[in-house]
């Protein structure tokens, strides 16, 4: 990016931060979709064993309890809600408070072990990304019954929509399911997953969705459980996991530059996750890190959801230097870093 550019996007983002704190917040609601690193408490409701409403996720967030957030504290999800200009966070659609004007700032339907693929959800008994459209179309039903049809028609054109998906298609299904890697080359099975991606873009833009931003892979490679299981007994990066994310960034670039050009109204950004995580496990202390190949949680190899628990020998105790919270999953820092990262890179979204 030029300087020119590096400045005209410092001006748009003060800007929005002027409106912000006059408490003008900049959309009218966000509508969240996706897996664990969106999930705040969905899964919670679900006859499911991927679940964090158990310590000591959550330590570090409000009053310091679990919430189903995979986190010690908040999501990056969270911090975009903040930087918005919102004093709540969208509720998890199955929770309890997802009910009556607590709807009209949005909620949140993303459920943890789910997938582009509703084969990756289902063996976990995760919430599919049908599902979670379905419970969408539920939910602008219930938005419209309380303002009314061109109040609604309004909320939902003017919200921001957030998606993130794969990294579970990936690492609990296409890399242990031979039924999956034995049939589909890396490349075949980007374009599965796009398919299905493309499917719920178009979907979600009949609905009335015109500002949709979706992450991109991390790099898979890199998170502890992937080096674990992964590696080799090496202790670095699985370099063939990161090409396969590569690959299908690329992919999603272009789908969504395709998408674009066929729905002119349409604000579709894929958030680049990659390249900011990937700089910071290699480089964590010039980012104030010192651990980036080990996660808070236990040993900080392996455990995630139920094997990260009170229990687990060798939690670290403050957890703002650790890059990973669990195997799989940021911290709040991390997740800080990330969405300060991600500001910048929404702009064409709320301008």
């Amino acid at each position: 990016m030029s300087m020119l550019c590096k400045l005209v996007v410092l001006v748009m983002v003060i800007a929005m931060l002027v409106d912000v704190s006059q408490g003008q917040a900049l959309v009218p609601a966000v509508i969240i979709f996706g897996d664990s690193v969106m999930d705040v408490g969905n899964n919670n409701h679900l006859l499911t064993l991927v679940k964090a409403n158990f310590p000591p996720y959550g330590r570090d967030y409000t009053h310091h309890n679990p919430t189903g957030r995979f986190c010690n504290g908040k999501l990056a999800s969270d911090f975009t809600v903040e930087n918005l200009g919102f004093d709540s966070y969208p509720p998890a659609y199955l929770s309890k408070e997802a009910i009556g004007s607590h709807l009209l700032n949005g909620t949140n339907f993303a459920s943890a072990a789910s997938g582009y693929l509703d084969s990756t959800s289902k063996l976990y008994s995760a919430i599919s990304l049908s599902q979670q459209l379905k419970y969408y179309k539920e939910y602008q039903e219930k938005v419209t019954k309380m303002v009314g049809k061109k109040n609604a028609s309004d909320i939902f054109t003017g919200a921001l929509y957030l998606l993130s998906e794969g990294s579970s298609d990936y690492i609990q299904n296409y890399y242990i399911n031979p039924l999956l890697y034995k049939l589909f080359t890396p490349d075949q099975f980007a374009d599965l997953l796009l398919h299905s991606f493309t499917s719920f873009i178009q979907d979600l833009y009949k609905l009335g969705a015109r500002r949709i931003g979706v992450t991109s892979l991390p790099p898979l490679g890199c998170l502890p459980a992937a080096v674990t299981l992964f590696g080799e007994g090496a202790n670095q990066c699985v370099k063939r996991l990161n090409n396969d994310a590569i690959l299908f960034n690329k992919k999603i670039n272009n789908t969504a530059k395709s998408l674009t050009k066929k729905h002119s109204d349409l604000k579709l950004v894929i958030f680049d996750i990659y390249s900011p995580l990937l700089d910071l496990i290699k480089h964590p202390e010039q980012n104030g890190f010192f651990e980036a190949r080990k996660a808070c949680c236990g040993t900080g190899t392996i455990e995630t959801s139920l094997l990260c628990n009170e229990h687990a020998l060798g939690t670290c105790a403050n957890a703002t230097s650790y890059v990973f919270w669990d195997s799989v999953h940021p911290t709040e820092a991390t997740n800080k870093f990330l969405s300060d990262n991600l500001l910048s890179q929404g702009i064409d979204l709320i301008s």
